[in-house]
C-alpha cells in the first residue's frame, strides 16, 4: 500500500476520498468505488501504486491521438481499477477484474521509456485502464519523464476533481479524454457517473495541453444526430480545432446491443463536421474519417493506414496547398 493524496479523515473513522466526483466515504478496512483506494485505520492508501497490468509499445495513433506527433510510438502502461462502471467497457478485465500485475517503480518505468522504441518513442502513455485511479504513480512518474525530456500522455475518462487535475496537468503533454455521451442520464445509467465534471476536465485541459476527444457511439443510446450535434457544438465552443474521434461500438462486458450501424456513424460524422474542423471515425473500415484534410482547401495533410500516420501535405505547421495553419504537433 502507498499513501494516497486528496482525502479528508472523518470523525467516525471513515475517510472522504476527494480524488474524483464519486466522493466515496470509506469505512475502515474497506475500499472505494474504484476498488483501489482503501481506508486503513483512518488513513487512505492506494493499492495499485506501481502495479502494471498491461504494457506495450504502441503507435501514438492508437491512443487515439491524430494531431500529436503522427507516426511516432509511445510506451503504454496500464494498471487496475476504474471510477466509472460503463456497461460497454472495452477493458473490463483490468478495470473491474483481478488481473495479474507486475510491480514497476517510477524510475523503472522511465528506464523502459528511454530504452524502448529508439528515437521515435515519445515517452509514456498512461492508458488501458483509468490512469486517474493510478494518480500517485502517474504523478511521480510523469515528473521523472519530464526531467528526461520525454512526453507524458493521459488517456482518461476525465472523471476527476479539479484540484488533483490541476496538480497533474503541468506534467501532461497530451490527453485523449473519453466523453461517453452528452446527457446526464446516459452517464448515470450506463456509466454510473456524472457528465459535468468530465466537461469541466476538457475545458481546463484544453487550455494547458494538447487535447483530443473520443466518444463511443452505442447503438440507440447515445448515437442520435441530435446528441452528436450538441456534443460537437459544445466542443466547438472551446475550439473548432479539437479533434473528435467517433468510435463504433461492439458488444462487450455487460452491454449486448448490435454494433453501431455504419450509416449512423457516417451521419454522426457529417453532423459533427458541420461544427468541427477535424472529425475521425474509429473501429470501422471506411475511407471517410480516417485521414486529416485541410479544413480550408481539402488537401490531404496526413494519410493513415491502420494505426500509422504519415505527414504528406504539411510544411512548417501549414497546409502546403493553401498555407492554412494546421494545429498538428509534428516531430522532427
Amino acid at each position: 500500500m502507498h499513501p494516497a493524496k486528496f482525502y479528508q479523515p472523518l470523525e467516525d473513522g471513515r475517510v472522504h476520498c476527494l480524488l474524483c466526483p464519486q466522493g466515496c466515504r470509506i469505512r475502515d478496512g474497506h475500499k472505494g468505488f474504484c476498488r483501489v483506494r482503501m481506508n486503513q485505520e483512518g488513513k487512505l492508501y492506494t493499492l495499485n501504486y506501481g502495479q502494471v497490468s498491461s504494457y506495450g509499445l504502441d503507435p501514438i495513433e492508437k491512443k487515439p491521438l491524430f494531431h500529436f506527433y503522427p507516426g511516432w510510438d509511445i510506451v503504454s502502461l496500464g494498471t487496475v481499477g476504474c471510477n466509472l462502471r460503463c456497461g460497454f467497457c472495452q477493458n473490463w478485465s483490468i478495470a473491474h477484474g483481478e488481473p495479474d500485475t507486475m510491480e514497476v517503480s517510477p524510475e523503472r518505468a522511465v528506464d523502459i521509456a528511454v530504452s524502448q522504441g529508439g528515437e521515435r518513442n515519445l515517452g509514456i502513455a498512461y492508458t488501458y485502464s483509468e490512469p486517474l485511479m493510478w494518480y500517485e504513480f502517474v504523478l511521480d512518474t510523469a515528473r521523472l519523464v519530464r526531467e528526461k525530456g520525454l512526453k507524458n500522455v493521459l488517456v482518461t475518462n476525465g472523471f476527476v476533481n479539479e484540484e488533483p487535475l490541476r496538480e497533474l496537468l503541468p506534467y501532461i503533454d497530451a490527453m485523449n479524454i473519453d466523453v461517453k455521451g452528452f446527457t446526464g442520464e446516459y452517464y448515470g445509467k450506463i456509466c454510473r457517473g456524472e457528465m459535468e465534471p468530465v466537461l469541466r476536465t476538457v475545458e481546463i485541459a484544453a487550455r494547458q495541453c494538447h487535447v483530443e476527444i473520443t466518444t463511443l457511439l452505442v447503438t440507440d443510446l447515445n448515437d442520435s444526430g441530435e446528441e452528436v450535434g450538441k456534443l460537437a457544438e459544445w466542443l466547438a465552443g472551446i475550439s473548432k480545432d479539437i479533434p473528435l474521434h467517433l468510435s463504433r461500438y461492439f458488444p462487450n462486458y455487460e452491454l449486448d446491443r448490435p454494433p453501431t450501424p455504419e450509416d449512423r456513424l457516417l451521419k454522426a460524422y457529417r453532423t459533427a463536421r458541420e461544427r468541427l474542423n477535424y472529425v475521425y471515425l474509429g473501429n470501422v473500415r471506411l475511407d471517410l474519417g480516417r485521414d486529416t484534410l485541410c479544413p480550408r482547401c481539402g488537401e490531404l495533410l496526413i494519410a493513415r493506414q491502420g494505426y500509422r500516420g504519415e505527414v504528406v501535405g504539411m510544411s512548417g505547421g501549414h497546409c502546403k496547398q493553401c498555407q492554412e495553419e494546421i494545429p498538428v504537433i509534428i516531430g522532427k
